[in-house]
């Protein structure tokens, strides 16, 4: 009788166990483990929250910067990696199968400043920008400045640069923007999520930018608008391809992508474009997974949501969603994932 009783215990058991996966949702999601992006952080933290409210999986992302992430996923200690650059030809080798990038947000990144006196919205042109971080325009008086923006007094006070330590897709797109707009810094210090830089003080992730930005005067760095906003570093306009002194925002944010060329794999930059409306600095994040892996379902099915719903969130946390005809082209291609 006692055998007989252990049996049928062990056969229901087994019955719930396969119920239960047969069931899906929660009962059979495995958890993703992600990695990469601060520039995204603040809406992943907002996705991750959301998605497993709506039945979907755990989700632990880690904001350790964009190269961190990618490396990670090619280590293979991580099921997706975020990054606001994509994968160059080296990292594609390292990662020695194929991979998948899929924009979820479009960002601006603003040049911020710290300095006493001077109100939000002051004016800059790319090559001041570029001569500030070059090193060259080293006084905040300096008429290169003071001629964009006339009835402000700045300061004669040396100019404390700060930017990322780490390698950072933020640095990607900040660095497109100034080769693409400077010569000189094209030449002498080329773009990527990690380059040499000429002048400054380096803060690991944005968070670092804004902490040393909050607590050295006279400075300037670069930083998601999130972490702007956040932390209460005014931020300047920057004149664009059309001769508009344009703010970052999201709205500005979603017009520099207008437009715009993408190709079948998503992997592009669009800073400096020929939109009249658009902020020049603004670029994609991406979703960064390897195209076949033990958590395809699971990957599959959070980037349907971020592509979706995940969508619904971006405005409110100051990002712009991506465009509906680049989500139609991403999700058919999520959709064929096996």
């Amino acid at each position: 009788m006692t055998l007989s009783l252990f049996r049928y215990s062990k056969f229901a058991a087994a019955l719930i166990i396969a119920g239960g996966a047969l069931m899906g949702g929660v009962a059979h999601a495995q958890d993703l483990q992600g990695a990469g992006s601060t520039f995204v952080n603040p809406i992943m933290t907002h996705w991750t929250a959301d998605y497993r409210k709506s039945g979907g999986a755990t989700i632990n992302y880690q904001a350790v910067g964009s190269g961190a992430g990618i490396n990670d996923l090619i280590n293979k200690t991580v099921d997706f990696a975020g990054s606001d650059a994509p994968m160059n030809a080296v990292q594609l080798k390292n990662a020695g199968a194929p991979t998948l990038h899929f924009p979820d947000v479009i960002g601006a990144v603003p040049v911020v400043y710290n300095v006493e006196g001077i109100p939000p919205g002051i004016n800059f042109t790319g090559d001041v920008v570029a001569n500030i971080f070059l090193g060259r325009i080293t006084k905040w008086n300096d008429p290169a400045i003071t001629s964009l923006n006339p009835g402000k007094n700045f300061p004669d006070a040396a100019i404390f640069v700060v930017h990322r330590s780490d390698g950072s897709g933020t640095t990607g797109i900040f660095t497109d923007y100034l080769s693409r707009v400077s010569p000189e810094w094209k030449n002498i210090v080329g773009e990527g999520t990690s380059v040499r830089w000429p002048a400054g003080l380096g803060g690991k992730g944005s968070s670092g930018v804004a902490l040393l930005m909050r607590s050295h005067a006279n400075s300037i760095g670069y930083v998601e608008l999130s972490y702007a906003i956040e932390n209460s570093i005014y931020y300047a306009k920057i004149r664009n391809s059309a001769g508009k002194f344009i703010y970052p925002e999201p709205a500005t944010a979603a017009a520099e992508a207008d437009g715009i060329k993408v190709p079948d794999d998503f992997r592009v930059f669009f800073t400096n474009s020929s939109a009249k409306g658009g902020y020049p600095i603004s670029g994609f994040s991406w979703l960064i997974i390897y195209k076949n892996s033990s958590k395809t379902g699971d990957l599959k099915n959070f980037l349907k949501w971020v592509l979706t719903d995940g969508q619904n969130s971006a405005t409110a946390l100051n990002y712009a969603p991506i465009p509906k005809s680049i989500r139609e082209k991403e999700l058919a291609v999520v959709n064929a994932l096996k």
